[in-house]
């Protein structure tokens, strides 16, 4: 059997397709991606879904959908939203289809009758594989553009926050990423040889700019737009960054900017451990286990800076599958729909 799982976000649209013998054991995971900001490409979904499918769709017996979508700002609510974009992928495949809910998997009749119950709930098929790996701890999961902190206790997730709303207050998300978030959220100060500079508040440059001048990230890794259209090359981000200080590389050095990247990178680690130190204690679980993007260089950072045991979905994933966990996620829990 072979079940596709799309994770369809609101800049990446994410896919695993996992083929299962017949005992549910996994034998083989394909992974793959597109970049496709639904906040003013949502039409070309549908075609976006069997382009990443490509040869696998004749051979594909369902396909499990988690969104984070719904949140684009070409949508006036989140209802509206969730029930646009199922009803595209509905309009897209004739084979079984079923999305990730708050509550397990949900039939297209139910998602019509309570859309909210869909609404960014792709953590949940996270959570599936965290559990498979410990039946207590915390997974991290640091994508592009956000990071998810979800604790698990006796192989169940258990969060207080269930809506985006909620998690924002109990610690369970963090509105930071590895790639889009913009760099005048994370600092309004930065140092400058032997001064502090305030940063400009303007879109000048993202994390992706952060983490290529560090090389936290390859130039392959950089797959979102760039703040100010240029093309994505090393220089181009070193140049990005010198703007945050009204500067450009004839008045900073590539040293000053790196410096400067660093201390970014610094803050943005300690963001995401202040949201994973409320978790932590609050469920009393000291294991943390990373995936996403982000999951070496900002999730597990942010737990070794609070002593806590890390681990990562590499044991059990390859990298590339890890950068897409809810995909992979979302195709064992169709697999596990279809059986019911």
């Amino acid at each position: 059997m072979k079940i596709a799982g799309f994770d369809i976000g609101g800049a990446n649209t994410d896919l695993a397709v996992v083929e299962f013998d017949d005992n549910g054991s996994i034998i083989n995971i394909r992974t793959d991606f597109s970049y496709l900001p639904m906040w003013n490409k949502k039409d070309e979904l549908s075609q976006t879904l069997l382009d990443l499918l490509g040869k696998d769709m004749d051979e594909i017996d369902a396909v499990g959908i988690s969104m984070t979508a719904e949140l684009a700002d070409s949508y006036q609510s989140k209802a509206e939203g969730v029930l646009d974009i199922s009803a595209r992928v509905m309009e897209t495949f004739n084979i079984p289809v079923a999305f990730v809910g708050l509550n397990g998997m949900k039939d297209y009749e139910s998602v019509q009758k309570n859309p909210q119950e869909l609404a960014a709930a792709n953590w949940i098929a996270t959570a599936t594989l965290a559990a498979h790996m410990a039946p207590d701890c915390i997974f991290i999961d640091t994508g592009s553009t956000t990071t998810d902190i979800i604790p698990i206790k006796n192989g169940t997730e258990c969060a207080k926050g269930r809506t985006d709303l909620e998690r924002l207050g109990t610690g369970e998300l963090v509105y930071t990423g590895t790639l889009r978030t913009n760099v005048a959220t994370l600092v309004d100060k930065v140092p400058l040889k032997d001064k502090w500079l305030r940063t400009a508040s303007e879109l000048f440059a993202v994390t992706a700019d952060v983490h290529l001048v560090l090389g936290n990230i390859t130039l392959e890794d950089y797959t979102s737009e760039t703040p100010d259209g240029g093309d994505i090359s090393l220089e181009n981000s070193f140049l990005r960054l010198s703007r945050l200080l009204c500067g450009d590389m004839n008045l900073l050095s590539k040293d000053d900017v790196e410096k400067i990247a660093w201390f970014i990178y610094q803050k943005q680690v300690a963001q995401v451990a202040e949201a994973l130190k409320e978790v932590s204690v609050r469920e009393h679980i000291e294991l943390v286990i990373a995936t996403g993007l982000g999951m070496n260089i900002i999730g597990s950072e942010a737990a070794k800076f609070l002593g806590l045991e890390i681990r990562t979905m590499e044991e059990i994933l390859s990298k590339e599958d890890c950068v897409v966990a809810p995909a992979v996620g979302t195709a064992l829990l169709m697999e596990k729909f279809q059986k019911s």
